[in-house]
């Protein structure tokens, strides 16, 4: 994906973004193909932030928006179920793997398309990270992301190592979030 698509695609996620907090009387269904987010939560209830997920030109594209973790670099990753069950959220499943491959950014076989770069969180408990993942679709094709037994989104507490099959050696999953399309509120 080419950096101007990429940089348009996170300024629409970022709309999206800023028109979901909006009100309005009329609610629009928009890109109903082409965006999805889930909000993390903890085994508790606590919400720890949100995904958002665009479908752009030769993948997808993520934000991730996350609050209430302790700081440093934590795993995080798409899983293969839509499901979100505590305590441990392996319900969820392993990383997204459509395409059989093994896991982490430095193994020569190829990476997982669930496996994302490590969020970093600052002192004050927060983290921003925008990331990728080539060939892949939200919902056609071999590599599509909400397929017939959906996908969530994962925190782990610690760091991806990005070799160490099959999960990163990132630690347990301590926050939790099923994909689902989005529909937001259309300012008139």
């Amino acid at each position: 994906m080419d950096g101007l698509k990429a940089k348009a695609s996170l300024i629409m996620l970022g709309a999206l973004a800023l028109a979901s907090c909006g009100a309005s009387e009329e609610e629009v269904e928009v890109g109903a193909d082409s965006i999805a987010r889930a909000q993390l939560a903890g085994a508790d209830g606590s919400s720890y932030g949100e995904v958002i997920v665009a479908e752009g030109d030769g993948g997808l594209i993520l934000r991730i928006d996350a609050t209430g973790l302790t700081p440093g670099a934590k795993g995080v990753h798409i899983h293969a179920v839509g499901q979100c069950e505590g305590p441990d959220f392996t319900s969820a499943g392993g990383h997204w793997n459509p395409e059989g491959s093994e896991h982490g950014f430095d193994n020569p076989r190829g990476a997982h398309k669930g496996d994302i770069v490590n969020l970093d969180v600052g002192p004050d408990g927060t983290g921003m990270l925008e990331s990728t993942v080539d060939g892949a679709t939200l919902k056609e094709g071999p590599n599509a992301l909400l397929d017939e037994d959906g996908a969530a989104f994962v925190v782990h507490e610690g760091p991806d190592d990005f070799v160490t099959d099959p999960s990163g050696n990132s630690g347990a999953r301590i926050a939790c979030g099923v994909f689902a399309l989005q529909k937001y509120r259309a300012a008139e």
